[in-house]
């Protein structure tokens, strides 16, 4: 290895060892990384900003900006306890619901943004039942993952698979779709042999479930029809954009920009709502990798990979699949899904189909996230939300159920891949 590749590969690593230590920001860590490359000449300021993905980054604003105006008009609130007097109080019911509706609204919408809407309805649900809550943000944590992987924009590493991959909506609902709906039916199953069979509470209870009023919490009705409506355009968009030849970021900002006129809401309450730490450690990570690919390291480790499964693709793709979930479940996945993406990438211009490849990258960065309470930002904030209600989630409590879920998850994944592509 000459030298800039050596310093691709340090400032690649100090960045990964500063996030996973969590004692620098991981924002902070990676545009530090960004910059030093450029200081070091490891690439050009032009080269570093070619390497940004901006169709990734345009999705994430776009959609951030779209759910923070519609969060206002009370509509997740709403659907909740709607659904819990669906299941006419009965708390089996309630967590099958709930699950339900974490994993759908975690396809379409950050997971994050979901458990924030959620987690705390199904906490105050719980409460008047007089039953634990930690069973169903658990069972919330997990389907939030799950869901997740369903779709294009449903979590970042998709958003970024599709985007390089030039893979399009209807491609992740084919694909991984498929699959999260056979996950989805099994874990369900689990979580109703492990905690649905135990549940019993008094009919009293369940009846107050019944005598809240959903309507109550509709903030703004004419916000919520235009947010409805909306929403039913975001997904037409997205499933079609691939055919209208107009690219995910497109239709992403444009709803965004639709919601904010049509919305009236405050722009610059709306605008700082925006997660822009998350943004900016897109935009850092792509220009350190980016360091890597500039400098020829990633086809070296691709070359590697191909050597080392002897040039198996149904090898390779298990290795992938197993490799970025067990990773995923200590790491944050989308450091690793941003090396990954360049590797496989490498292996194509090779001649290599990939196709594979890109869903086994996909399975297993998204459902391992299920693996730890570190495993993804979703975990994190719901453990955390839990905490404050006195219901603290502790890492080995957490451990029992999400890794053998995960691993359940990815060997499922596995079956459903090798059925599909052997």
């Amino acid at each position: 290895m000459n030298i800039m590749q050596v310093v691709s590969v340090a400032v690649f690593v100090l960045v990964m060892a500063a996030i996973v230590s969590e004692k620098v920001h991981r924002t902070v860590a990676a545009v530090a990384g960004g910059v030093v490359l450029v200081c070091l000449r490891v690439l050009s300021v032009d080269q570093a900003v070619g390497y940004i993905d901006f169709n990734t980054i345009g999705v994430l604003i776009g959609m951030m900006l779209f759910v923070a105006v519609v969060r206002n008009s009370g509509l997740f609130e709403y659907v909740a306890i709607k659904a819990a007097k669906i299941a006419h109080g009965n708390p089996w019911r309630i967590m099958l619901l709930f699950t339900l509706l974490t994993a759908v609204l975690s396809a379409f919408l950050d997971n994050v943004t979901t458990v924030l809407l959620v987690g705390p309805m199904a906490i105050a649900i719980t409460g008047i039942l007089g039953i634990d809550p930690v069973p169903f943000l658990l069972a919330q944590i997990l389907a939030s993952n799950i869901g997740g992987t369903a779709t294009l924009i449903g979590d970042p590493p998709n958003i970024m698979i599709g985007s390089q991959a030039g893979l399009g909506f209807v491609d992740f609902v084919v694909n991984t779709g498929s699959a999260v709906v056979i996950i989805l039916t099994v874990v369900c199953v689990c979580f109703y042999l492990m905690w649905g069979k135990k549940m019993a509470v008094a009919q009293e209870k369940m009846q107050a479930v019944m005598q809240l009023d959903e309507k109550r919490s509709i903030t703004d009705r004419g916000l919520m029809i235009k947010s409805v409506v909306m929403i039913g355009v975001v997904v037409l968009g997205f499933t079609f954009h691939g055919s209208l030849g107009v690219d995910s970021c497109i239709i992403a900002l444009a709803s965004a920009t639709i919601m904010l006129i049509i919305g009236r809401q405050d722009t610059e309450e709306i605008v700082l709502g925006v997660e822009w730490s998350t943004i900016l450690f897109f935009t850092g990570l792509f220009v350190v990798v980016g360091g890597m690919q500039q400098t020829g390291v990633i086809t070296l480790l691709g070359n590697a990979l191909v050597n080392a499964t002897g040039g198996n693709a149904l090898l390779l793709m298990v290795l992938i699949l197993w490799g970025s979930a067990l990773l995923s479940s200590f790491l944050d996945n989308i450091p690793f899904v941003a090396t990954m993406i360049p590797l496989i990438l490498s292996m194509q211009a090779d001649g290599m189909d990939v196709t594979a490849l890109w869903w086994a990258l996909s399975l297993g960065a998204c459902l391992g996230g299920n693996g730890t309470l570190i495993g993804a930002s979703a975990n994190v904030v719901l453990s955390g939300i839990s905490a404050k209600h006195g219901h603290p989630i502790g890492f080995g409590q957490y451990l029992k159920v999400g890794f053998p879920m995960m691993l359940l998850s990815v060997a499922i994944s596995t079956a459903y891949l090798l059925i599909r592509f052997a």
